[in-house]
């Protein structure tokens, strides 16, 4: 009986039309990648320490470096066994009845009380400024730089349990096209928001909508769609470095999506989706088009294919766990994540959510500890991979009984 890839085939499988819709969605992640890494650049907490107007003026008077100011007149704490500098604490102290002056070379305060800062905090990062450094993200707030992490998580979350009915209710193109949209206003609201919440709410959205791009990924197309993913993260730091200020690069992730979104006018609608949707002219249409772009003719009728495949019985999630081994793959895929389908995508979104508070409080208690953590994880899921079916050279299954029979 033939299938909608045999139609395919006879278009051109991977012919000059399918090579230039790969070309133009395969730079869609240049902008995403910008909202999953950006925050190591954006987020940066540089160091710092309480800031004390009186010291300032003094600074500004003497001259005074940085560093000159802090080994005078910041506390020292223990950190790690290691007496540093502190970041959250000030001497409660009125400086002009001390002997500070612009020729003091040491300082002797013993004794003298100490306070949590009052002014907010200076920090080392002349010339640049993130979001850590414009909302004072430290000390008792620096939980909330783990929460700009997350929130895209939450994004994620929710975009996963709604991906699927949007994108089946109102085709791929839309989906794209769509969620590019709402990408590039979200971000582009992230760069001139006046506060720290109305971020974290923006970046959620900005979750959400990437949740919903996708391309069809088979074998090698996959593969080279993520290794155009991995690129973007190369592009990043080299961002990063010319432009210094976080909004401006949070700005310089999202404008490109304006450019993506003239795609409407250069991609077409997935004739697999318009199939199933019984749209059997507009998808002959896409198809013939393509076989033309490719030099190609097809003499299948889409209408004689859907009658051979009949009423399919409609699926459920449900159907991940009734069959031994359809059970099994499910819950591999749930541990280490798949795009292709849903419920793993979720419980990744789930880990995406809580990996950046274990993260940054792990390193609080040991440097190393993350590492460990996400290694022991890592070891884990490449350990259950082992027991999944090979799948080089082997046609994907459509059906349940394709994974319970594979060799039927």
């Amino acid at each position: 009986m033939a299938t909608f890839d045999d139609v395919l085939e006879e278009a051109g499988a991977f012919g000059r039309c399918q090579k230039r819709i790969f070309a133009l969605l395969s730079v869609l992640p240049l902008t995403f990648a910008g909202f999953l890494a950006g925050i190591v650049f954006q987020g940066y907490t540089p160091d710092h320490w309480c800031r004390d107007s009186a010291v300032v003026d003094m600074r500004r008077a003497c001259g005074w470096s940085l560093e000159h100011t802090r080994s005078l007149t910041v506390p020292l704490s223990n950190t790690s066994g290691r007496l540093q500098p502190s970041k959250c604490t000030r001497f409660d102290v009125d400086w002009n009845t001390t002997t500070l002056g612009c020729d003091t070379e040491t300082l002797i305060l013993t004794g003298v009380p100490l306070s949590a800062c009052k002014e907010g905090w200076e920090f080392d990062y002349e010339g640049r400024r993130t979001f850590v450094t414009e909302f004072n993200l430290v000390c008792l707030d620096s939980w909330l730089v783990d929460m700009f992490q997350s929130v895209i998580g939450v994004g994620y979350l929710v975009g996963s349990l709604t991906v699927g009915y949007f994108s089946d209710m109102y085709g791929r193109k839309v989906s794209i096209i769509m969620s590019t949209l709402l990408n590039c206003m979200a971000g582009i609201s992230m760069a001139v928001a006046p506060s720290y919440i109305c971020i974290l709410i923006l970046r959620a959205i900005v979750g959400f909508v990437t949740e919903i791009v996708g391309v069809e990924q088979r074998r090698f197309v996959g593969i080279f769609y993520q290794m155009f993913f991995s690129i973007s993260f190369l592009i990043i730091p080299l961002l990063a470095y010319f432009i210094t200020d976080w909004r401006w690069l949070q700005a310089a992730f999202c404008l490109p999506s304006i450019i993506f979104v003239c795609y409407y006018w250069f991609i077409p609608e997935s004739p697999r989706w318009l199939v199933s949707q019984k749209k059997f002219s507009k998808a002959y249409e896409i198809t013939n088009a393509m076989a033309t772009e490719n030099k190609r003719n097809i003499s299948k009728n889409l209408e004689a294919l859907a009658e051979d495949e009949g009423d399919s019985p409609s699926g459920s999630i449900l159907d991940l766990f009734r069959t031994p081994n359809m059970r099994k793959y499910t819950l591999i895929l749930m541990f280490n994540w798949n795009l292709g389908v849903s419920i793993c995508s979720t419980l990744c979104d789930i880990g995406g959510i809580v990996a950046p508070f274990v993260c940054y409080r792990l390193v609080n208690v040991w440097q190393e500890l993350p590492l460990i953590v996400f290694g022991v994880i890592s070891l884990m899921g490449g350990a259950l991979v082992l027991l999944l079916p090979e799948t080089k050279g082997v046609p994907l299954p459509d059906t349940i009984d394709d994974v319970e029979f594979p060799d039927r």
